[in-house]
């Protein structure tokens, strides 16, 4: 069986693939040039998505959709498990979004420009000038309802247990005064771990929890971020059966 799955990954899925992702960066940058960013900037990639895991046959369970307000725009933190994190958020979240991603996949063919044309939030790491920079970028696209996707451990994890967050979501969740929602993330590190070129078929689950309060000026930024922070991590730790950090040792810059 596994080698069957193998042969099939080779000679079909990886070809179909490439195929759908050139169609779908092609797509999406067309549709936003010619001004159907508010459709084509989401929808292109929920298809693809949708498509990479039917055709690379792991099937996926999402819990919790109808606690989200299609009007609100929030701040989704989600672990960061694997490659197939993204397809699974796209497939299964059914909200529209904006990624924040690193200045690094600007320069992948295709992909790129596509990303930096549907409006995705590019992360300046220039310290604090740096932080101003993204949090006027996200205030020019999270409007009506568009929300924003950030992996707060900050990569992909290399054992498969959760790891501590970092403060930059929700520093920008704190000072735009956005609700913050964990999402559980389950499934991905079985199918295609860190490092690994090739995936495994096994079932996904994405678990939206309540989203949590946005930080009001009376309770003050830096607690606010405190707050968020740590009970955001506690939620999604506690979902996935892993133990909870103390306060101290779950804040991180």
């Amino acid at each position: 069986m596994i080698i069957l799955y193998f042969l099939y990954e080779i000679c079909i899925f990886l070809p179909v693939f490439l195929v759908l992702t050139i169609i779908t960066s092609l797509v999406t940058y067309i549709g936003c040039m010619i001004g159907l960013g508010k459709y084509m900037a989401f929808w292109p990639g929920v298809i693809w998505s949708k498509a990479t895991c039917y055709l690379a046959l792991c099937p996926y369970k999402v819990i919790g959709r109808e606690k989200l307000d299609p009007k609100t725009s929030y701040v989704f933190v989600a672990n960061h498990q694997g490659a197939f994190d993204i397809f699974l958020l796209y497939a299964a979240l059914g909200q529209p979004f904006r990624w924040m991603l690193r200045k690094g996949i600007r320069k992948l063919p295709f992909v790129g420009p596509a990303c930096d044309k549907a409006g995705h939030i590019w992360v300046d790491e220039r310290g604090a000038s740096g932080m101003m920079h993204t949090i006027r970028q996200a205030m020019q696209t999270l409007k009506g309802g568009t929300s924003i996707i950030v992996f707060p451990e900050g990569t992909r994890t290399a054992s498969g247990h959760l790891g501590r967050f970092k403060k930059g979501a929700f520093t920008l969740a704190a000072m735009l005064r956005m609700p913050v929602v964990p999402i559980t993330i389950e499934g991905p590190y079985k199918i295609m771990k860190k490092g690994s070129l090739l995936i495994h078929w096994h079932r996904m689950k994405l678990v939206i929890h309540d989203p949590l309060p946005a930080v009001t000026k009376a309770e003050g930024t830096d607690a606010g971020v405190e707050r968020l922070l740590f009970d955001s991590q506690e939620i999604i730790a506690r979902s996935l059966g892993e133990p909870v950090m103390k306060k101290a040792e779950k804040v991180k810059a």
